[in-house]
């Protein structure tokens, strides 16, 4: 039976002291560990096939190294990419990721969370539903770290990474003012959630600086989740409007897949008929024939940053840091820009 690799072994082999070993595989004191050195001691650690004994680790720090992970919907692309950052993110610390999809369900939701906090997970990064401000409260005053996900309650002082929503959206439709579009719609989730409300308000008021009266038809809520029936009268609905609209801000990739399949299969043509915009892409959207001008968010860095606030927050349960990150519009021929 071949005998395990300690840290000892690696320090030998790379000609460094068993402590400084030690750091490097625990990320403990990096900023002060020359990086070639860390590099080298992590690529040796590799070449003799190390593996961290994660139950001695747990036995001698009170942890699991684990990270509950809580999305909506973990088959939606922008949920899957990100969940895959985070997880990234979280192994370059030596945590394992556990995944779950809360599927916009409350009580599935609290049920998620009980399951992870029971198994001892050491912290949580979870993206709300609707109607969750109890069970966060609940996780605050059992002192359990955690960060809020691309949303957040305003009302609830918590550690959270999310999107300036209402920039995204303001800048998405003074585009489309940009390029001459004067009767805007949208169609978003029918939901009190603070991100989507803003998404909302920034649509609006988009509008109104430029002096275009906002009309109350020109704007489609639909059941958050898949509510493809919905989606389908509510473009039917935008497109029936006298006079027509002429662009159109959908407020996630999923409304988006949905209407432009709709829109495909009807005698209207993008962008010369109607201007379109997507909140996140998706690469169902490039088998669209007009590639679609969409608000791109900055997955990298809210990865990062959950990972990051987290574990700070393990580190002291007085940390608590709220990160908001900007979007960036990808301009394609959708809005009449040229292809990128």
């Amino acid at each position: 039976m071949r005998a395990s690799v300690c840290l000892k072994d690696i320090a030998a082999k790379a000609g460094v002291s068993t402590t400084l070993v030690s750091y490097v595989l625990n990320n403990q004191k990096v900023d002060r560990i020359n990086k070639l050195t860390a590099q080298k001691i992590r690529d040796t650690a590799k070449q003799l096939n190390y593996s961290a004994n994660q139950l001695a680790r747990g036995l001698k720090t009170n942890k699991t190294f684990t990270i509950g992970l809580i999305v909506s919907d973990i088959s939606n692309p922008f949920s899957a990419n990100l969940a895959r950052i985070i997880e990234d993110e979280a192994e370059k610390y030596q945590y394992t990721t556990i995944f779950g999809s809360s599927d916009e369900d409350i009580g599935k939701f609290e049920k998620l969370v009980n399951t992870m906090v029971n198994r001892k997970v050491d912290g949580l990064i979870i993206s709300p539903p609707s109607g969750s401000e109890t069970i966060i409260n609940n996780l605050l005053q059992q002192h359990i770290p955690f960060v809020l996900l691309d949303r957040y309650f305003p009302s609830i002082k918590t550690n959270y990474v999310a999107l300036d929503n209402y920039a995204a959206s303001f800048n998405a439709v003074n585009h489309l003012i940009s390029a001459g579009r004067k009767r805007i719609g949208m169609i978003t989730y029918d939901s009190d959630l603070f991100h989507l409300q803003e998404r909302k308000r920034g649509y609006i008021a988009a509008l109104e600086k430029s002096n275009i009266a906002f009309e109350k038809k020109w704007l489609k809520l639909v059941g958050i989740g898949h509510d493809r029936p919905g989606i389908e009268k509510a473009v039917h609905k935008l497109l029936s409007t006298d006079p027509r609209i002429d662009a159109v801000l959908f407020g996630s990739n999923k409304i988006a897949t949905c209407s432009l399949k709709l829109i495909n299969s009807l005698s209207v043509k993008v962008p010369s008929d109607l201007a379109v915009i997507s909140f996140d892409h998706t690469e169902m959207l490039d088998l669209f024939y007009s590639p679609v001008t969409y608000v791109e968010q900055p997955l990298e860095e809210i990865g990062q940053f959950a990972i990051k606030n987290l574990l700070e927050n393990m580190k002291d349960p007085a940390a608590i840091t709220g990160t908001i990150l900007k979007a960036k519009l990808i301009v394609q021929q959708s809005t009449g820009g040229l292809i990128l």
